[in-house]
């Protein structure tokens, strides 16, 4: 998995010359498998669209009949879709899922707080806020469920969460992504992507300790 997401162009350009056109779904599936499946919030997620919208440029993208303006409506609906499942399957079941096998190998309660204190602070801008941070992204939907938040409020920050994700994310793959710099650096590239979008999780995590101390 983090060769993976070290290596993504590379992973990314082989899935389009294997699968080509197919790769949409393929990509759709992750994204919406990374909410919506609650116990895999380790799958590539800004990376992945920052890749993707960089091959939709390139001459192998093209000929895959791939465009970074399809890549962009499809994150977004598979990211609104993996929200809701999310939410739902909270809502209908949430606490009692997760002290079941194998979920709550899966699920850790510690995750789980740390989405709770991020919800309770920023409240239902946490739905935005949160699409932007690994992890947080999927638990925040499953905290809000589980607390019976508003669906119809909590739908509406979705919709402006996923759209504003997957346009930034894929929109700068395909300005900058083929920069020749950035394709020599692509490696340290996502790195510096998983670095800011984990920060706020890092700060919120020295916060609490200095709190302690």
């Amino acid at each position: 998995m983090i060769d993976f997401i070290l290596h993504i162009d590379t992973h990314l350009s082989n899935l389009v010359g294997q699968f080509g056109i197919w790769t949409y779904v393929i990509l759709f599936a992750i994204i919406f498998v990374e909410t919506g499946a609650i116990v895999l919030p380790f799958l590539p997620g800004d990376s992945l669209l920052f890749a993707a919208g960089a091959i939709s440029m390139t001459e192998a993208g093209k000929e895959a009949g791939l465009n970074h303006w399809v890549f962009m409506l499809v994150f977004f609906v598979a990211a609104v879709l993996g929200d809701t499942l999310n939410y739902w399957l909270a809502r209908t079941g949430g606490r009692s899922l997760i002290n079941r096998k194998p979920f709550r190998y899966m699920i850790k309660e510690e995750s789980i707080h740390k989405a709770e204190e991020f919800f309770e602070k920023k409240g239902a801008a946490s739905i935005i806020l949160g699409r932007y941070i690994p992890i947080v992204r999927t638990f925040v939907p499953f905290v809000a469920g589980v607390s019976d938040f508003d669906f119809k409020t909590f739908f509406r920050y979705v919709l402006i969460a996923a759209f504003s994700w997957s346009f930034l994310s894929t929109g700068a793959g395909a300005l900058f992504g083929n920069i020749p710099f950035v394709k020599e650096h692509f490696s340290v590239i996502v790195l510096g992507i998983v670095f800011v979008t984990i920060l706020p999780s890092i700060i919120s995590v020295l916060r609490s300790w200095l709190k302690k101390k």
